[in-house]
């Protein structure tokens, strides 16, 4: 069991879980095609987190062309590159599974301000600054890619 743990604990990554439930979020996650890759965003609000330790997940919802789309992403995942808050959420549950039943208006968040807001989201972008350049990366080596083909 100790073993198990260990390698759990070598797989975590830093500053991974700065966003709460009711943020709305960018998530940038490498997508692999063939030999192909290529980074592709994913914004919605954060309906939920789930699970502990490496196994932790949350799920992201956004309405796309009238019709809800809901994503699960794993928070330690290699292939997701950085996740931006765009605006943080006032929420008072743990869950926003309700948003599912809720269309148009209905579906808005109440946006956090002050300067808790304001620390949260400059700590995300500060942490970003190192997937930046991963994200950079990627984009350069698809291009070249793109170029020999």
């Amino acid at each position: 069991m100790d073993l198990i743990k260990t390698i759990e604990e070598q797989q975590k990554k830093e500053n991974a879980l700065l966003y709460k439930v009711g943020d709305t979020v960018v998530v940038h996650f490498e997508i692999i095609e063939g030999k192909a890759k290529r980074i592709q965003k994913y914004e919605g609000v954060v309906i939920s987190i789930k699970g502990e330790g490496v196994r932790k997940t949350f799920t992201v919802r956004k309405t796309s062309y009238g019709v809800g789309v809901e994503r699960v992403f794993p928070v330690y995942s290699p292939r997701v590159i950085k996740v931006e808050i765009v605006k943080t959420g006032k929420v008072r549950k743990s869950k926003l599974y309700y948003l599912r039943d809720k269309i148009g208006k209905g579906t808005r968040i109440k946006e956090l301000l002050g300067p808790k807001a304001n620390a949260r989201i400059a700590a995300s972008r500060a942490a970003n600054k190192a997937a930046d350049a991963a994200e950079q990366q990627i984009n350069a080596e698809a291009k070249a890619q793109n170029g020999a083909n």
